[in-house]
């Protein structure tokens, strides 16, 4: 993990490994490994054996918590989103060479909560930060969808961070797009949306605009 510089896993203070909640096996070694490749845990090439649910939760506004209390290391948070994988199967792991635990998750697993904007038009560049420190640039790579709540009525916007695993782009950010939005034609409608990565990403049909 960032931060962590050739010091013993082993020790809780030396590394968040050492004080993870439901001591979850090999968590220790994959901190070591992403800090190898210089990233992320090559968690998508691990195979261990199915070890049961654990006790863990994402909260739709990115709260990590365990048995039902938050967990407040932002390091150890940290931690844990790069070891998560997200199966075919459609359900969430924490992954370590030893060990693959089931956890919940309400939403998308990850909060964007910062946007940067690059350029103009079709030329423009949206990075956005998540709760964990990941950046990812909406494009073909990173696309972005838009849902809404059937009930409510409410918007709710994602842009993909990695493998099979999204953000969830939080109301303040999402004020911000609106306001970069324009209205272009998109499968023969009028659409309102935003540019990135060469890409115009729809929200909604232009008449339905509402905010």
């Amino acid at each position: 993990m960032a931060g962590v510089t050739g010091k013993t896993a082993e020790t809780p203070e030396k590394s968040e490994a050492g004080g993870a909640p439901g001591g979850l096996k090999g968590l220790a070694v994959a901190e070591a490994e992403g800090k190898k490749a210089r990233g992320l845990p090559p968690v998508h090439k691990w195979n261990p054996p199915f070890c049961g649910d654990l006790d863990m939760r994402i909260a739709r506004d990115g709260t990590w918590f365990y048995m039902g209390t938050p967990i407040g290391r932002t390091r150890l948070v940290r931690l844990f989103s790069t070891v998560l994988r997200h199966d075919e199967d459609g359900k969430y792991y924490l992954v370590t060479p030893v060990e693959k635990v089931g956890i919940t998750v309400d939403d998308a697993p990850f909060l964007a909560v910062a946007m940067k904007v690059e350029g103009k038009g079709r030329d423009q560049m949206l990075t956005f930060t998540t709760n964990v420190g990941d950046d990812t640039v909406a494009g073909a790579d990173h696309p972005m969808r838009f849902e809404i709540d059937g009930e409510t009525g409410e918007p709710s916007p994602y842009v993909h961070v990695r493998a099979r695993l999204e953000a969830l782009i939080n109301r303040a950010v999402f004020y911000d797009l609106v306001e970069l939005g324009v209205e272009e034609e998109h499968e023969g409608r009028r659409w309102f949306g935003v540019w990135s990565g060469g890409i115009f990403w729809p929200f909604m049909p232009a008449e339905e605009m509402a905010f």
